[in-house]
């Protein structure tokens, strides 16, 4: 099986030795591709094709397609082939020049005349190559070259027989050299890990994965468009801290030399731009990376881009319209449609978003009322009895949390805002004015994902104060994720910040759904890997 495998697939290392040997030849022939430093690209695939057939309209326009009635085989092909004779001398006789370039996909040789295809970023685009047209010399060179050499080809458009529009080149350049051997295919989930390494790779020989990209850069121009629409200013924040607060994650940490002084990678970007409301900006947000020393999954990554944003004079109410009007903005402009599917799944951006307390989740989905429920030791009851896993430090906070996430999570699949948090998991939130043992939040929940989290911010130096004191008990008592107490962030609580409302959101789980991607690697370019041994 083995030996029948090689005989169909080169050796590909034999198949390099081959390229590099025709790079020397190339360069002791005075034609070293390398050397050349540009190209002047007039069109793009796609804007080539647009153009023919706008051409084609004007100047073919009325004219009728060819009638084979009552023609035997052989007069039918006669009449087609007079046909499409006519049609090419009318558009010849005023030729569309183009010159674009890219990387060649494929080639087929035939004689004096030659296809092959050429991927720029816009698609893909046919070029006829002949020898009468470019010459012999040039041609020799052509028919040597390989998949995955990069060209720059000038020539006119022109329609094919069986109906496709290509460039009939007049001149062509080897722009660079593949010396590596593209796959022939590069798809399917073997491939994934291959995929995510070499993603030039993927990108080169997967369309759709392009489009996954692109389309993530438009979501991020859209967010930005419309916080702009909103009065918000785009601010950066430090990524190298000596205190890393803001979330519950386990930071990375690293040593910077000049100071001697042990740093650590941001987690979260909320201090800073609290004090930056502290200081008047009243509309900020940021978009930037943040990193968590946790496990890769399909939903998580160690570093992942984060939206943070934080509105002066406002509160969670305000930050639940915003979210529903960014989502429904997103999905309409970036997917064209507010109902989009994920997975098989319809849902639907359109409608207003469910909105539902933490406690009324759990009383629809677990049949548990934790209002009624007093002490922690009761929580803690509940949770044995219904074989849910605690840390003696927990309370009665963190046991609802521990609820939601088992009983309600897997339902929310359709937008919903899941609001009124345990005040022990929100060391950074405002109370609820009716009720102190809970706090103004929520977070957004779609197909199962928390896709933000939101508060009516803490503006209160003296309880920020007492909440970062539990926090470092937590930290003592075994809790990797608990904040530590941030005295300069005290201090410009202490300076007075306004009620203001806060959001951040995920942007690649955001990306994942409106691209309908399986996993978080899919919508990164540069996924984290474990290193291949050496």
């Amino acid at each position: 099986m083995g030996d029948n495998k090689s005989a169909q697939q080169p050796d590909v290392n034999e198949q390099i030795k081959v390229r590099m040997e025709k790079l020397k030849n190339l360069q002791d022939a005075g034609k070293d591709p390398f050397q050349i430093t540009k190209y002047d690209v007039t069109h793009h695939t796609d804007e080539i094709r647009a153009i023919y057939e706008a051409h084609e309209k004007e100047l073919l326009g009325d004219r009728p397609a060819v009638n084979t009635e009552g023609l035997d085989e052989q007069q039918a092909r006669e009449a087609v082939t007079a046909d499409y004779n006519e049609r090419r001398a009318i558009m010849d006789a005023s030729p569309i020049n183009v010159s674009f370039a890219g990387r060649m996909m494929f080639k087929r040789v035939m004689g004096k005349a030659s296809f092959c295809n050429i991927a720029d970023l816009k698609g893909r685009m046919q070029a006829y190559i002949s020898r009468d047209a470019i010459g012999e010399e040039a041609y020799a060179d052509f028919k040597k070259s390989d998949i995955g050499d990069i060209f720059g080809i000038k020539g006119f458009i022109f329609r094919t027989k069986t109906g496709e529009i290509s460039v009939h080149a007049e001149e062509i350049t080897l722009l660079s050299k593949s010396l590596q051997v593209l796959p022939e295919k590069f798809h399917g989930i073997t491939d994934t890990d291959m995929r995510y390494r070499q993603r030039y790779v993927d990108l080169i020989m997967n369309p759709e994965v392009k489009e996954t990209f692109v389309k993530r850069s438009k979501i991020i121009k859209e967010i930005r468009k419309f916080l702009d629409g909103r009065d918000f200013m785009e601010v950066e924040t430090p990524t190298l801290v000596s205190n890393a607060g803001g979330a519950a994650a386990r930071p990375f940490e690293t040593h910077y030399n000049a100071l001697d002084e042990d740093v650590k990678l941001r987690i979260s970007l909320e201090l800073y731009l609290k004090r930056l409301i502290v200081g008047g900006l009243e509309r900020v947000y940021e978009i930037g990376r943040v990193y968590r020393n946790e496990g890769v999954d399909t939903r998580h990554n160690p570093e992942f881009t984060l939206m943070e944003l934080y509105q002066a004079y406002t509160d969670y109410e305000g930050m639940m319209e915003l979210t529903e009007s960014m989502f429904r903005h997103l999905a309409e402009t970036v997917c064209g449609t507010t109902k989009i599917t994920y997975n098989g799944t319809e849902i639907d951006l359109g409608k207003p978003f469910r909105r539902l307390t933490m406690n009324d989740a759990i009383k629809e989905y677990a049949g548990v009322d934790f209002d009624t429920i007093k002490t922690d030791e009761e929580a803690k009851a509940l949770a044995k009895e219904r074989g849910i896993e605690f840390e003696e430090r927990h309370t009665k906070g963190d046991i609802i949390n521990l609820f939601f996430e088992e009983y309600c999570e897997e339902n929310l699949i359709q937008p919903t805002f899941i609001m009124d948090h345990p005040l022990a998991i929100s060391p950074l939130t405002k109370k609820k004015p009716s009720d102190p043992e809970k706090v103004e939040r929520f977070e957004l929940f779609i197909n199962t994902w928390e896709m933000c989290n939101a508060y009516s911010e803490l503006n209160d130096p003296i309880d920020q104060r007492e909440r970062f004191a539990q926090q470092d008990k937590n930290a003592e008592n075994g809790d990797e994720e608990a904040q530590h107490t941030d005295e300069d962030f005290l201090n410009a609580l202490a300076v007075g910040m306004p009620p203001t409302g806060g959001i951040g959101y995920g942007i690649d789980r955001l990306v994942m759904l409106l691209t309908d991607s399986p996993a978080i690697r899919d919508v990164l370019l540069f996924p984290t890997m474990k290193s291949l041994d050496k």
